[in-house]
């Protein structure tokens, strides 16, 4: 679990309610390190919800601690720096800490928008207006989530609601579910968008939209998320997740080198595990840069490979992951010629 130290520790009694926060600009002086939790109001001119100009991060807290603070941070620099923001990290980055305290359990999500500019349309002005930017942070506490994931984290390692990571870190592990392949796609991006948590994410709620009325039709069945192709056909990731995944016959690696994967092996640490590349599609998730960097310095590091339509009959292991849900396995996967492929 990542680490980040705090100095505003705050009584149960100071943490803040559920809702949306003006982080930036702030009401007054005082508002970023003592809010008052009154109503926030939006301009219609706001650029993110014209544009989707702007982007996003969830993270989850526990114990007034951001869980993998280090890369929510990242994203925040290296989002505004993709985006041509002014986001001044550093007192984000010190604002969201104290948040973190006051909130203690449960979700925080931030969104960083460029501020309402004087040009018409789609231009944005050069240099420090255009630059400029508001951030809103809504807060869900949560209690319950707290218990499961402090419970988690107290069992042993081979318990299976926790996954023991090979540096040493734990996160939390849901119980196995179903996933299915979806017609829905995703948009192709040029590479100074790929791979970024934009407000642009219209083809997920489409996507959403189509994995809930599977799971409405087919009620019993376990489903828990789908997967999602780009517009050139390569399979991605899921509708709120990353996927990584095992394949069981001998195949040629990125290296050119043969391997053989077998079935007969631990769940994280045996076996090579992949993920698509993030080069023209998709989002880095926060989660899978810690399984990638946990990874990396074991026999069997990550490898980045596309996942095409002849790859999954040959699938072994499959999971989904991201930050605030942690590693989801999978236990079958419905492909959309309604073949089930069964992982063990």
């Amino acid at each position: 679990m990542s680490s980040i130290d705090s100095t505003d520790s705050l009584k149960s009694a100071d943490r803040l309610k559920e809702g949306w926060y003006a982080l930036y600009p702030p009401a007054n002086k005082a508002a970023i390190a003592s809010v008052d939790p009154k109503p926030v109001t939006m301009s219609l001119d706001n650029r993110g919800l014209a544009y989707g100009d702007g982007f996003f991060t969830t993270m989850a807290v526990r114990d007034g601690q951001v869980l993998w603070a280090d890369y929510h941070w990242q994203r925040l620099a290296s989002h505004a720096v993709a985006l041509q923001l002014d986001i001044a990290t550093p007192h984000l980055v010190s604002s969201l800490k104290a948040y973190a305290q006051q909130l203690q359990q449960g979700v925080m999500k931030v969104i960083v928008t460029r501020a309402t500019q004087s040009l018409r349309g789609y231009g944005f002005a050069a240099g420090a207006a255009g630059n400029a930017c508001e951030i809103w942070l809504k807060l869900t506490p949560s209690e319950r989530q707290s218990t499961t994931y402090q419970s988690a984290f107290h069992k042993t390692a081979g318990s299976y609601d926790t996954l023991l990571l090979p540096n040493g870190d734990r996160t939390i592990q849901q119980a196995p579910s179903c996933a299915v392949c979806l017609t829905s796609q995703i948009a192709v991006l040029p590479p100074t968008l790929a791979g970024l948590k934009s407000l642009n994410r219209l083809d997920n709620v489409l996507a959403s939209g189509e994995l809930e009325q599977i799971k409405t039709r087919s009620p019993d069945t376990g489903i828990g998320e789908g997967l999602l192709r780009d517009m050139s056909g390569q399979w991605v990731e899921g509708v709120m997740s990353n996927v990584f995944y095992q394949l069981s016959a001998s195949h040629t690696t990125s290296s050119g080198q043969q391997e053989d994967v077998n079935k007969d092996r631990n769940y994280l640490t045996d076996g090579q595990w992949y993920t698509p590349p993030m080069t023209q599609s998709g989002v880095a998730g926060v989660m899978r840069q810690v399984l990638i960097d946990s990874l990396a310095d074991t026999d069997k590091p990550v490898i980045m490979r596309s996942l095409t339509d002849n790859d999954l009959p040959k699938l072994s292991q499959m999971f989904f992951c991201n930050a605030v849900r942690g590693v989801m396995p999978v236990s079958s996967l419905t492909l959309l010629s309604g073949q089930v492929v069964e992982f063990g």
